[in-house]
């Protein structure tokens, strides 16, 4: 075992165990220890946060980036206490949806959705709050999503086995067949596909306009909506004090393949319209535009 697995299940152990005052305490001073520390990552945030609010002066940045740390710190912190937390406590301490209800009636009328996600929030807690939505509706309380593989291969499964804890079906992103398969055969079941879709990480995705510049969604989310027949709809979590929330966007139209880069486009400006209303929440740490990728 590594270090970094090691820290990962030590993490994953104990801290359900500490009193979440406590804890939360400390990951918000490990933010704010690497805000004043710097680094790549806390420089490529604070990129992508000015391509957002490139009318913010050097000490608002400063602070929107201290902010913006100290809530991916909060989503760490949730991740270690999340498979401890009561289902009926999470979905009580989250917003209602706007927008979930048009998604929960294409399925109980038997047609798959797709939710497509930027790296915001608390996407797990959305997660477990969806389920439990789709279970108070009569509906089988399972989604199918898509994981970045992660090395080691034993700190790859311990993460696929907190998820799975959580009650979603995992699928490795370089899957291939394996992942095409599971990912269709829930969407003709009519049932929930989510899928994190502000990073290309196949490098065959969709150039858009984004906050001014030029960055390449994955097309995914809109071509499996195009092969299979389900309804496409972005979804941004943020959070709340105390809580959590999310937002779905009204459907976006995938007829067919040739639809595909306008629907993405639709992707890309509905994470604009969210991403800017609960910038603090978007937990961009890696390069976005094709030219920065390179």
């Amino acid at each position: 075992m590594n270090l970094a697995e090691l820290g990962y299940t030590a993490a994953w152990r104990l801290l359900r165990h500490v009193p979440a005052p406590l804890a939360e305490a400390g990951f918000r001073a490990g933010a704010d220890l690497a805000w004043r520390r710097g680094g790549a990552g806390v420089e490529r945030l604070r990129r992508n946060l000015r391509r957002v609010r490139p009318e913010a002066s050097g000490p608002e940045l400063d602070r929107l980036v201290r902010t913006a740390l100290r809530s991916y710190a909060r989503y760490w912190g949730e991740a270690f206490r999340l498979p401890a937390l009561d289902r009926d406590t999470i979905h009580a301490r989250h917003a209602p949806v706007p927008g979930l209800d048009v998604a929960i009636a294409a399925m109980r009328e038997g047609r798959g959705v797709v939710l497509a996600l930027p790296h915001a929030g608390n996407w797990d807690v959305a997660g477990v709050y969806v389920i439990e939505e789709l279970r108070r509706h009569g509906l089988p309380a399972e989604m199918t999503t898509v994981v970045e593989r992660l090395r080691p291969e034993s700190l790859y499964r311990r993460f696929v086995g907190y998820r799975e804890s959580l009650g979603f079906e995992i699928v490795a992103q370089d899957a291939g067949r394996q992942a095409h398969l599971a990912l269709t055969r829930r969407l003709r079941a009519g049932g929930l596909v989510c899928l994190i879709a502000d990073r290309d990480l196949a490098g065959t995705g969709v150039d858009v306009p984004f906050f001014g510049d030029t960055i390449r969604l994955p097309s995914g989310p809109a071509s499996l909506c195009a092969l299979t027949g389900a309804q496409l709809h972005a979804a941004v979590t943020y959070f709340r004090p105390g809580g959590w929330g999310a937002t779905v966007s009204p459907a976006i139209a995938v007829p067919d393949r040739a639809a595909v880069p306008k629907a993405t486009l639709e992707l890309a400006r509905a994470f604009e319209e969210h991403i800017a209303a609960h910038l603090e929440d978007w937990h961009m740490l890696q390069e976005l535009t094709p030219g920065d990728r390179r």
